[in-house]
């Protein structure tokens, strides 16, 4: 199993690996507290095993090409995650991301999305969806950068902790199911 792009100006983005789990949960500890206002699963307590776990199947589910899951790479080290959760019966791939604050603005996350919206039309997907919350700015300018249109607002659609926050929905259809 193995996915892999070169991003340009030394990034690159290659498949999550549990060999790559340590690396990743000191990431993810560095960004916890900027990453809980956005992202439910980072209120949790992160540990080795569960991330190593959660590496494991999201294997299995790359396997069935149900998601290609992601670290964002600068030379050897890694600095962010990008996915793409795809759904084969409506040909609609998600996609998720989140970067190292000392990385942002570099156009970074914008590569690695782009390079997981060409591998999806490959697998046909035909449409590419980012929910992020309304206050997120960075995550929607990610959005508009890649081309996507605003679609609308989920109110109360995103849920954090105690709270549901707005999510912009944004959407892309493939170049061949675009409108002229």
């Amino acid at each position: 199993m193995r996915f892999t792009h070169d991003l340009g100006d030394d990034y690159a983005l290659a498949l999550r690996t549990p060999d790559t789990a340590e690396e990743c949960l000191a990431l993810t500890l560095k960004n916890l507290d900027r990453l809980r206002r956005w992202e439910h699963w980072a209120l949790a307590e992160h540990t080795l095993d569960d991330l190593t776990a959660f590496m494991r199947a999201k294997l299995e589910e790359f396997a069935a090409g149900q998601t290609v899951p992601c670290n964002i790479y600068a030379g050897d080290r890694i600095v962010g995650f990008a996915a793409l959760r795809m759904d084969q019966y409506h040909l609609t791939a998600e996609l998720g991301y989140w970067l190292d604050a000392e990385f942002e603005g570099r156009g970074i996350v914008t590569r690695a999305c782009r390079a997981l919206i060409e591998y999806g039309e490959q697998l046909g997907m035909r449409r590419f969806v980012i929910c992020c919350a309304v206050e997120n700015a960075r995550s929607g300018a990610v959005a508009e950068r890649l081309g996507f249109a605003h679609e609308g607002v989920l109110r109360g659609g995103l849920r954090v902790g105690d709270r549901n926050l707005d999510a912009h929905i944004y959407g892309r259809l493939a170049p061949a199911d675009a409108p002229a």
